[in-house]
């Protein structure tokens, strides 16, 4: 087996991954990826594609915990979780309720739109270099039937549009006009007029393009066994493909961040939020505009040549497994607003879990315990969102510049 001396040493080759890696290799940092499987194929292949700073939204905003419940009670919700006796549910679902409050979620909205709104100038630019992106600025809308779920959209609304994020509210009427692809008759919603969508495999690609093209390497199908600490320092990392001694490891691990922090006897408090992503030929009215389902929680995406279903969230720890009830709600949610044929045919079903802290906010920066480890996980659903930013962000940290956002918000040792 190889050992291998690296400057930086990242595990993980999702979003969050790639884009430290791009912009660290940007910047001159001699910088190697391992993955555990192939470039881009965890959380990041299927999600919807959304670059949108009006989401930075926390999971656990405040009113979430009646809203919660009900869906609880409703195995067809979009929001699941799978009964357990298990002692790290407790202990999240307990942090999760006390993060429930107006204060902390105001702080970690302005955090999370900053991060978003980074990382849309970066994928802008991105796009222009590598056109396979499909980057396009059309905004989003965000639609609804009822008068909760306009409540809801406009609250959305209000949260973000002091903080540089433009919108309008928009009624029925508006609706129809602007996307005719949807059935009627809706009440209103909310048009976001900056957010972008792209193709979330090919951005990833694109990242690891930059990284290869300033001389980083990645390493695919790398599995991690385990990792040395000396004194307060990780000295080594032992994986399937040999030995690799980092100067400072950076942890972009998605949902596996809980059970490989406890090989250095950390607690990284994550659970994967399992979300459900199907691809299926485009509609004979086809969307022409990124739409948020406001009460089915499920988000539309056109694509060229095809239209991606995406929505549904179970926080199911480590469970890959697809259920079937929960594709079929996705279905019969998204056919209440468009025209989609009884014979829906599926091109490609995907599921793949989120990280999800209790707080619904990242972990970004030095760990106290071990002063080269630096983490980069729990996005939630906002990985392709947040990534680009998050990668400048690691980057200034690893360069000791003062960061860009209330760091004290993705503090990594909060928990």
């Amino acid at each position: 087996m190889q050992k291998k001396d690296v400057e930086i040493l990242i595990v993980g080759a999702g979003i969050i991954g790639t884009a430290i890696g791009a912009e660290l290799s940007r910047r001159g940092a001699k910088v190697c990826i391992i993955d555990r499987g192939t470039v881009g194929r965890g959380c990041s292949y299927g999600n919807a594609g959304w670059m949108t700073p009006c989401f930075a939204m926390p999971l656990p905003m405040p009113g979430m915990l009646l809203k919660s419940m009900k869906w609880l009670l409703d195995p067809e919700g979009p929001l699941y979780i799978k009964p357990s006796l298990s002692v790290n549910l407790a202990h999240w679902m307990w942090a999760f309720m006390k993060a429930m409050n107006e204060t902390q979620a105001r702080k970690a909205v302005e955090a999370l739109v900053v991060l978003s709104q980074k990382s849309l100038t970066e994928y802008e630019k991105l796009g222009q270099k590598y056109p396979a992106l499909n980057f396009e600025q059309k905004g989003l809308m965000m639609v609804s039937r009822t008068q909760p779920g306009v409540d809801a959209a406009v609250a959305e609304l209000n949260y973000v549009k002091n903080l540089g994020v433009p919108g309008k509210v928009l009624n029925g009427d508006d609706i129809a006009a602007m996307e005719p692809a949807l059935k009627g008759p809706l009440l209103g919603g909310v048009y976001f007029s900056n957010e972008a969508m792209a193709e979330p495999f090919q951005v990833v690609q694109a990242l690891a393009n930059e990284i290869r093209a300033y001389g980083g390497e990645i390493i695919e199908n790398c599995e991690l066994q385990d990792i040395v600490i000396s004194g307060n320092k990780v000295e080594s990392v032992l994986t399937s493909q040999g030995e690799f001694k980092p100067q400072q490891l950076v942890m972009a691990t998605g949902s596996w961040s809980k059970d490989l922090a406890r090989l250095m006897r950390l607690r990284v408090p994550i659970l994967g939020g399992k979300g459900y992503a199907m691809i299926v030929p485009p509609l004979e009215k086809q969307p022409q505009y990124p739409i948020m389902l406001v009460e089915k929680k499920i988000a539309i995406t056109p694509r060229q040549g095809s239209l991606r279903i995406a929505g549904t969230l179970e926080l199911v720890d480590q469970d890959f497994t697809i259920t079937q009830r929960r594709v079929e709600s996705i279905k019969k949610g998204a056919r209440e607003f468009l025209h989609l044929p009884q014979d829906l045919e599926i091109q490609e079903l995907w599921a793949g879990l989120r990280p999800c802290t209790p707080d619904g906010v990242p972990l970004v920066g030095y760990h106290k315990n071990i002063s080269n480890l630096m983490l980069a996980v729990g996005h939630q659903m906002l990985g392709l969102q947040s990534g680009a930013g998050t990668g400048l962000l690691v980057a200034d940290l690893i360069e000791g510049k003062t960061p860009f956002v209330d760091l004290k918000v993705l503090d990594a040792n909060r928990f």
